[in-house]
């Protein structure tokens, strides 16, 4: 049996030791928050050690951990044998003494509310060293403004209250309402978290796009928060109280997943996860699971595997309760099912072979082109901000059904397909994945073969959707991605697509509508000025295509 004492054990003799060790021999009736003679045990010590101690006691009535704190409070350890699920509680009641006569504290209740303990309960000493009075407090399956309820102050003769029973009518009741609110079969409930230090515009603007990225992983988003903070903490990136507070509301609302609205380090992983017994993922591990799931052909499977891989690797030095609640659904879709229990040699090894997998790719890639170019025939890339309707646009133009919908990322394999003009010019028109802002390195990294096509084309459509507010955000987006891949010097024609969805007349930035031209990717007609203007670049001299020909 594990007897490891946690907390702080600095300074202590090696009897107290002993005798801290021992709380592991005794047992608790059930039916009693503690029983009265481990109640004076824990009151004793802690009045020799100057120290809170504590107890966790399963419904059992077995002590299955022993914490000593300091003279303010006690650190609950993880406890991956007891792990609180959505309408259940965590099945451990927590038994700790205060050094006064004090009620329960705004750090106990935090915990009982976040680890969703069975009871919180405080044994108080008074000042000869004996047992005082004792305070206790359980959650509330209601949703109330306070989600726990405290107990009136009782003593340690007077701890028999059928404590088992009620923790079960309270978890059948919480077992009921979650039920109501229960997501269906393998999806999951989230709440989202942002922290932001500078532009508060900004971050509701990405949240928002979080949001679309949820609806498109089948997440229902149900709450939202974002923080305006001096700087973001290290830690907890909103702060440990804002969060406490924020995962409180989560659990209120049934939520099973908090989605960071940024790229968490691997030590605020650590951190947070430690902190709250909840799945935790932030915004590049959606994309990459929503990649993992979209992903169709043998090349795409391989990219979205080397892109997580990379992205686990230096988080491996923390594997801990973090990685355990990734095992299957968001998250945790793909190599995350299997990659929890590896180590980080085999992870190398791993991502070695992805790599020289998808070499193997590049240079078939390369002879394909090599061929297309003895062939002469031009190549126009389609680009532009995911869901912007660049798919629909191919479609369209060459009468094709690749796959396309209205959600972020349907597209992730490219498609190529010919297209003739009026003059019986033949050209090959591409469709590459849709890109996002802050799109995770890692993914940039994976699917540089891939995006290493548009360095091929003779033309690059950007595709923008000028009925999302925040069409020029996108546009810049674009364009620093394309940038990054020194793509600066191929020709662009900018593609304003959704012109169904605005007011052209009202249009707010009606200078851009001379850069390019106005569509609607489902209408064949709209496309004719398309058509016409992409049709007098192709015949245009080499020379007035590309700068570096």
């Amino acid at each position: 049996m594990n007897k490891q004492v946690y907390g702080n054990l600095t300074g202590l003799r090696n009897t107290q030791l002993k005798r801290i060790e021992n709380l592991y021999a005794q047992k608790s009736s059930p039916e009693y928050i503690i029983s009265p003679d481990i109640a004076v045990e824990l009151v004793e010590i802690s009045h020799e050690i100057r120290r809170q101690t504590g107890v966790l006691v399963d419904r059992n009535g077995k002590i299955v951990c022993v914490i000593v704190g300091d003279s303010h409070g006690i650190v609950i350890p993880v406890t991956p044998d007891h792990m609180a699920i959505p309408g259940r509680l965590k099945g451990l009641r927590c038994v700790h003494t205060h050094l006064k006569d004090e009620p329960l504290t705004r750090d106990d209740l935090t915990d009982l509310a976040l680890l969703r303990l069975d009871f919180i309960t405080a044994v108080c000493l008074t000042s000869d060293g004996r047992a005082g009075p004792v305070y206790s407090a359980h959650v509330l399956p209601e949703e109330t403004k306070e989600p726990y309820q405290v107990l009136p102050p009782a003593t340690v003769s007077d701890l028999n209250n059928d404590c088992l029973t009620r923790i079960l009518a309270l978890e059948t009741e919480l077992s009921r309402k979650n039920a109501l609110h229960k997501p269906a079969s393998g999806l999951e409930n989230a709440f989202l978290i942002n922290a932001v230090t500078q532009d508060a515009d900004a971050a509701y603007a990405s949240m928002d796009e979080l949001k679309e990225l949820c609806k498109t992983s089948q997440i229902t988003v149900i709450g939202t928060a974002v923080q305006q903070r001096k700087r973001i903490d290290p830690k907890f990136v909103v702060g440990k109280g804002k969060l406490s507070a924020l995962v409180i509301q989560a659990i209120q609302n049934h939520a099973t997943l908090l989605i960071f609205d940024c790229e968490l380090t691997p030590s605020q992983i650590r951190s947070i996860t430690d902190f709250v017994e909840m799945k935790v993922i932030d915004r590049t591990q959606l994309i990459l699971d929503i990649f993992a799931k979209q992903a169709k052909s043998r090349e795409g499977k391989l990219q979205v595997e080397l892109a997580q891989l990379e992205y686990l690797l230096p988080r491996l030095i923390t594997k801990n309760t973090a990685m355990s609640r990734l095992t299957g659904g968001i998250g945790g879709r793909g190599p995350g099912e299997t990659k929890l229990e590896i180590n980080r040699r085999r992870v190398r090894d791993r991502i070695t072979r992805l790599k020289k997998e998808i070499t193997k790719i590049r240079k078939q890639r390369h002879q394909q082109k090599a061929r297309r170019r003895q062939r002469n025939i031009p190549v126009i890339s389609i680009v532009g901000y995911t869901n912007a309707g660049k798919s629909t646009l191919l479609n369209t133009l060459t009468q094709s059904d690749i796959i396309a919908a209205d959600r972020l990322f349907a597209t992730l394999d490219p498609s190529s397909r010919r297209l003739r003009f009026p003059a019986d010019t033949e050209v090959i028109v591409t469709d590459t994945v849709g890109f996002i802002q802050h799109l995770p390195k890692e993914l940039m990294e994976a699917f540089h073969a891939t995006l290493e096509e548009l360095a091929e084309a003779d033309i690059i459509l950007h595709v923008i959707d000028i009925s999302n507010p925040r069409y020029m955000q996108q546009k810049e987006s674009v364009e620093k991605i394309l940038t990054q891949l020194d793509l600066d010097d191929i020709p662009v024609l900018y593609v304003f697509n959704k012109m169904d969805r605005v007011d052209m007349a009202e249009f707010d930035t009606p200078w851009l509508l001379n850069e390019g031209v106005c569509i609607c990717a489902r209408q064949k007609q709209s496309l004719t000025g398309l058509i016409e203007k992409l049709e007098s670049m192709v015949t245009l001299p080499a020379s007035h295509l590309r700068v570096d020909q």
